[in-house]
């Protein structure tokens, strides 16, 4: 074997080197050898002597390699190859290591009983570096799969280095006294090493003591390890300095494991075999005073009266270090007290247990006395499992079987003569890990059960006959028993010190092949696993386990999933808001799966912004006490952990906290150079003097900056030092120094001097982290961050909208880990690499993804499960392979975007968050071509044109605004959409059959939506627009099913009334405006808006004008039915004196943009595209109505956000197909003649049309020039007004065509 590495740890005593090359053949052995030139010495990597290399027989049913290092080795790669020349290869093998070639321990990795990737063919090599190097004698190869092709075949290789260390061996009796040089030790910093092997549960380790209370010690309990220090208590006991820590399990197994504590002051790093706990100890102190010495192994004489029942250690240590002394060598060197010892020796006793391992297939036979009258068996075991099966055999007439179940252990005794069944059981919660010793005896005429040599435990029963033993016994598992009895679950874990018939069963024998059978056992091994040590539940998550898997209780813990990984609560407020919650008390968590945990605070949603309030437990008004002159400390920061209100103040956009100070005869602040009497302290405890009202570095109070103080001489009210109550208040809004953790006040010792003090809640809005965002301008732009080092579970969450249909969202291409993120369609797609396999998760959305729309992307991989999920609906779950418990390690950066020549995501993205950490997308896009920071792309710069209420529309290369709920249309909403209606014409807009009640109905009705028929309304807005010259006319009436109805009519005299009846009245309420005629050709618009009994108009630009309808009137309008346009065309009982007066004709000219409630009537009639129940009588001619269109000005390339050529792309892009320069430019040319052509044919139709209609004479106006031609004051006014966005130009003339 070739051993040879440069290797770097900690431990005591090794040197590299190159080891006996070649070992002999004789190092190496073999459960067996298939023939002549197989055996085990020819197993050697590149070696073609024999038949080139190692095979076993073909009916060996535990085969093994083991290779004899000669002496203790630090191991830390091997290499595999398979035999020379043939088709036998092993494709997976666990490794197993030992000190003596007794009790075997496999390597894990993880958390697992690791499984190797071997070889493909017999010629290729394999290398696999061990994740932490392991310290062994002799080596034991475990073949899992081999060749299908041939049998297993194997030659290897191992790397590593030689290791020495001095050991000590414990008897329980022996303690190594290290006594300090000085009496008393006052020590800042300690670093204490030691490795130790040991099979008992309990024990001290290491302990050391001072007189003032101070201690340090490290012991066994329940075979897990304890550290347990105190830098001291005060002697009050307000301040407890006392910290224990627990680590590890199950470290009873006779194997070493290694212990490092490293403190410095209260900071403590302890680790136990490659596992790290980083924690501060309690108190206040950092020094850790000792007196005289410090023992290993035990507790000192002195200390042993008081010790509580601790036990000393028992077992061997190595490589004891305690603040650079070599104990074990000074040991060694009889430099050190071992007067303790009565037999000192520098080795480690080898055991004599011989432990066997089951799985859930494994069974032994073992022999016993055949047709005896006594039954005897007794065993040790250990496991995770309620339920499994310990021994079963066959009596002469019947069966006896021995079982844990539910935790305790049962024995089940059947008597096939009499037809009897006899249960006893004893014990609870067996099931913990833990060696239990289990005695079965049956004699005569009873049987007894005892556990763990308890004879509180032994439980006793009569059975009817004498039994007569079958000869047979089988432990673990029993294949072959009769079908009509049901089978206990078969035993996993560890058995050993199996007694039959008082005798202890030789299992070396059993391994030999000279007594007994097995299955699938493996021998002189026990590799049980605590699954919940390292404790993969988080943040509290209590585990439990059985042998083959671990589940987490998460329950009070705010988190879920399967490790407790993932936060039950949203960021912010403001994530709950566009969530559609309400104001209320919720619970957020900023850092989502970090270590921050969730509180509770109060959201106010407000139209403007979304308020976020911490309370703080200090009551309005509260008095300072006079009862000292120390200046008085008023504590306030029991809202939540202060680290949980900075991580809300961090993100906030504003914060703001109240503070009054209210005095007589207590000054404040004094003046702005002198010292303050009071003072507060805020986040980092920096202390502030000034208050509220007023900022940072000015010491003055509001009234100060305002300079309306009770005395001018002074900058606060409280400064005037009045016997009159006076208030200083305001509130402090600088949140980098928020919250107020703490008041100081000082001037409260004179006689008739008081105090009271309000602190209020703290309250912030916006949550800058939830909309951290960034756009993605060309498919080859990306942003890049360092890398990201994952932990045993890695999350990964944010927001995206796009236009676009595909694009990597972020990757990370590192050497050891992969990891991928895209759109594909309807479908978002996470891959990631496990070991040499990629595993693949999608999610396919019912909806479109690219509907510029957000949607919210989130991935969480821990050891149990991965899970995608997407917009919290649809998800895809896998458990994660035994391979991927591995942490992820991100070596190369992590890209956002485009990578590896990969097409990117065009869009939006936000709220990146990995492990609880926000990426600053908007900081790193600001020096990056093609990528924008914010989200802002066209609608956040030129929303403000879509106008008249429609709803700006984002796309990757462009805006759109969607009209769909408004009464426009156009680019931006702003065209009117009109009609011109000749005698007669009416339309008609019935509203649709629903069934049940409406209540008060929101305007966010389509175009050709419309409220249910039989709609019960309490709030009703109606806007539109009219021009005409002739009266009388009804310009709307909306009908119901009873005989209430509204309606708008123009007078004979062309001055609008307005009609309301909602029953309750015998005549109809009614609106007169006398003071205006609206009948003169120009247009006019109308704003009504009726809330309950307030009716509100507005007309035109003028002010609103406020009605209120009589208490008298109903408020609610029944059962609506239709809306008239232009006369009414209704059967059923009608006001007459609509009929009568306003009716006939009908109205002439041109109403436009009537909207009801958000329903758009009109556009759903001249929009054929637009399905509603609509029915025209008459000519509906459309038209604009003389609305002047909107202009704007085209958008500079350059300043475009969305533009290919400013993002900086270099090759064309289109979202289906990239264009060839040359056909591109031909399309163009192309293009350009045929629009010339297309615009000329137009024009001359328009010039013919309009010369057609100018003689028709169906609608004329000819408009004077200003106000000379206005009717009166108002339209000159209105003519006049820029501000009246319906201005008509000069001279304008209308032509319908």
């Amino acid at each position: 074997i070739f051993l040879s590495l440069e290797f770097s740890t900690s431990w005591v005593g090794f040197a590299c080197q190159l080891v006996s090359t070649p070992l002999p053949y004789s190092s190496f052995t073999s459960s067996s050898v298939y023939a002549r030139g197989y055996g085990a010495g020819y197993a050697k990597l590149n070696r073609k002597q024999g038949a080139g290399g190692w095979s076993p027989l073909d009916t060996d049913h535990y085969r093994w390699l083991q290779v004899d290092l000669g002496s203790r080795k630090q191991v830390v790669a091997i290499v595999t190859q398979g035999r020379y020349s043939s088709s036998d290869w092993v494709s997976k093998y666990r490794l197993l290591y030992s000190d003596t070639q007794k009790n075997w321990r496999p390597y894990l990795q993880d958390g697992n009983i690791w499984t190797f990737e071997g070889n493909v063919n017999s010629e290729g090599v394999v290398r696999h570096e061990l994740q932490h190097p392991v310290q062994a004698h002799y080596i034991r190869f475990i073949p899992l799969d081999w060749s299908r092709e041939g049998r297993i075949g194997l030659r290897l290789e191992l790397y590593g280095c030689s290791y020495w260390a001095d050991v000590v061996s414990f008897d329980g009796h022996s303690v190594i006294s290290y006594r300090f040089r000085s009496k008393k030790m006052k020590i800042v910093k300690d670093v204490i090493s030691l490795k130790f092997r040991t099979m008992a549960g309990d024990g001290v380790l290491l302990h050391g003591e001072g007189q003032q209370g101070d201690y340090i010690s490290l012991e066994l309990r329940r075979a897990r390890l304890q550290l347990n220090i105190n830098l001291g208590s005060n002697q009050y006991g307000s301040i407890q300095g006392h910290t224990s820590v627990t680590s590890g399990s199950l470290l009873d197994d006779d194997h070493w494991h290694s212990v490092v504590i490293e403190r410095y002051r209260r900071n403590v790093n302890f680790t136990l075999d490659h596992h790290t706990q980083q924690f501060r100890t309690n108190g206040e102190f950092d020094h850790l005073d000792l007196d005289y010495e410090i023992s290993f192994g035990g507790l000192p004489l002195s200390t042993k009266q008081s010790s509580g029942g601790r036990v000393n250690f028992v077992g061997c240590m190595e490589g004891i270090t305690y603040n650079g002394e070599n104990i074990t060598n000074l040991v060694r060197r009889k430099k050190v007290d071992t007067s303790s010892f009565h037999n000192l020796t520098f080795s480690c006793m080898e055991s004599n247990s011989f432990p066997v391992f089951f799985n859930s297939s494994s069974f032994l036979r073992l022999p016993g006395q055949t047709d005896s009258d006594s039954l005897s068996v007794s065993l040790s075991f250990r496991t995770w499992n309620p339920n499994g099966l310990l021994m079963f055999t066959a009596l002469t007439d019947g069966w006896v079987e021995v079982a844990v179940t539910e935790g305790k252990v049962t024995v089940y005794m059947n008597v096939t003569q009499k037809n009897t069944r006899i249960d006893i059981s004893s014990g609870s919660g067996l099931n913990d890990g833990q060696w239990h010793t289990v005695h079965v005896n049956a004699l005569e005429n009873y049987a007894m059960l005892t556990i763990d040599g308890d004879e509180a435990s032994t439980v006793r029963t009569a059975i009817p006959i004498q039994i007569q033993t079958g000869g047979t016994y089988y432990f673990g598992g029993y294949f072959l028993h009769p079908n009509n009895r049901s089978p206990q679950h078969s035993f996993q874990g560890c058995m050993q010190m199996i007694h039959i018939d008082d005798h202890l069963a030789d299992l070396r024998a059993v391994e030999q092949g000279h007594i007994g059978t097995f299955e699938n056992v493996s021998l002189d091994m026990c590799a049980i696993i605590d699954r919940c040590v390292l404790n993969h539940c988080e943040h509290g998550g209590r585990c439990s386990q059985t042998w083959d898997t671990f589940s987490c209780n998460c329950s009070g813990t705010g988190y879920t999933g399967a490790t407790c990984h993932t936060s039950m609560y949203q960021q912010s407020c403001e994530e709950y808001n566009h969530q559609g919650k309400s104001t209320g008390s919720y619970w957020i968590d900023p850092d989502g799966s970090g270590p921050i945990a969730p509180f509770r605070v109060s959201c106010e949603m407000t139209v403007e912004n979304v308020w976020t309030t911490l309370k703080n437990n200090l009551p309005p008004q509260t008095s300072v006490i006079n009862n000292s002159i120390i200046r008085e400390r008023v504590s306030l920061c029991p809202y939540c952990l202060c680290v949980q209100v900075l991580s809300v103040t961090n993100s906030a956009e504003y914060c703001e906290q109240y503070v009054a100070y209210t005095c007589r005869m207590s000054r404040l602040l004094n003046t702005p150079d002198g010292i303050p009497f009071t003072w507060w302290v805020g986040r980092a405890n920096e202390r502030h003097s000034y208050w509220g009202g007023s900022g940072p570095g000015i010491q003055k109070c509001s009234c100060g900056i305002e300079h309306n103080c009770t005395d001018p001489k002074h900058y606060c009210n409280c400064d005037a030092d009045l016997r009159s109550w006076r208030e200083d208040s305001g509130l402090l809004v600088y949140k980098d120094h928020l919250p107020v953790s703490q008041v100081v006040v000082g001037d409260k010792n004179r006689a008739g001097s008081e105090a009271k003090l309000t602190i209020g809640p703290l309250k912030c809005h916006g949550d800058r982290n939830y909309w951290n965002a960034a756009s993605f301008t060309s498919p080859a732009s990306y942003l890049h961050f360092p890398s990201v080092r994952g932990e045993s579970s890695t999350d990964i969450s944010f927001y995206f909208k796009t236009s676009s249909i595909h694009g990597v969202f972020l990757a990370n291409l590192g050497t050891t880990s992969f990891l991928h993120i895209e759109l594909r369609g309807s479908m978002v797609v996470f891959s990631f690499d496990v070991g040499s396999e990629r595993v693949e998760l999608s999610v396919h959305s019912p909806m479109p993804l690219n509907d510029n729309q957000w949607h919210r992307v989130e991935v969480e991989k821990n050891i149990k499960e991965v899970v995608l999920q997407l917009n919290r609906q649809y998800r895809d779950v896998r458990p994660t392979p035994p391979q991927g418990h591995t942490k992820q390690e991100f070596y190369s950066e992590l890209y956002v975007g485009a990578s590896s020549g990969q097409r990117g995501f065009l869009g939006c993205m936000r709220a990146l968050k990995i492990n609880g950490v926000i990426f600053d997308l908007e900081e790193r896009a600001k020096a990056i071509p093609g990528v924008n920071p914010g989200c802002q792309g066209h609608c956040s710069s030129y929303g403000m044109h879509c106008r008249n209420g429609g709803k700006c529309v984002e796309q990757y290369n462009g805006y759109s605004c969607d009209c769909s709920l408004t009464a426009y249309d156009g680019p931006f909403c702003t065209d009117d959409v009109g009609g011109y209606f000749e005698t007669g014409t009416v339309v008609r807009y019935d509203f649709l059959q629903e069934a049940g009640s409406f209540a008060l109905r929101e305007v966010k009705s389509l175009s050709g939506a419309g409220l249910p028929s039989g709609a019960n309304l309490t709030r009703e807005v109606l806007v539109f627009s009219f021009s005409t010259s002739s009266t009388p006319s009804i310009l709307v009436y909306i009908s119901s099913r009873t005989q209430d109805y509204l309606a708008v009519v123009l007078r004979h005299n062309g001055t609008l009334q307005i009609r309301y009846s909602l029953g309750g009245l015998t005549e109809p309420y009614t609106i007169d405006v006398d003071h205006r005629n609206m009948a003169n050709g120009q247009p006019h618009s109308i704003n009504l808006t009726r809330n309950l009994r307030e009716i509100r108009l507005q007309l035109d630009h003028y002010p609103v004008s406020t009605y209120t309808l009589p208490e008298a009137s109903d408020t609610q309008f029944n059962l609506v039915k239709s809306i008239f346009l232009g006369k009414v065309f209704e059967t059923g009982q009608i006001d007459p004196i609509l009929i009568e007066r306003y009716n006939t004709p009908g109205f002439v000219g041109c109403l436009s943009r009537v909207q009801l409630n958000g329903m758009a009537p009109l556009k759903a009639a001249l929009r054929s595209g637009v399905a509603a129940p609509i029915s025209i009588l008459g000519i509906l001619v459309p038209s604009n109505c003389g609305a002047s269109p909107l202009t704007i000005s085209p958008m500079a390339s350059a300043s475009d956000p969305w533009h290919i050529e400013a993002a900086g792309v270099v090759f064309p892009f289109n979202e289906d197909r990239a264009i060839g320069n040359g056909v591109d430019r031909n399309f163009a040319i192309i293009g350009g003649i045929i629009s010339m052509v297309i615009f000329t044919v137009l024009c001359i139709m328009v010039f013919v049309i309009r010369h057609t209609f100018r003689h028709k004479g169906s609608y004329h106006t000819n408009e004077a020039k200003g106000a000379e031609s206005a009717d009166c004051a108002d339209a000159a006014i209105i003519v006049n007004d820029p501000a009246f966005s319906e201005t008509i130009d000069e001279s304008k003339k209308e032509w319908f065509i």
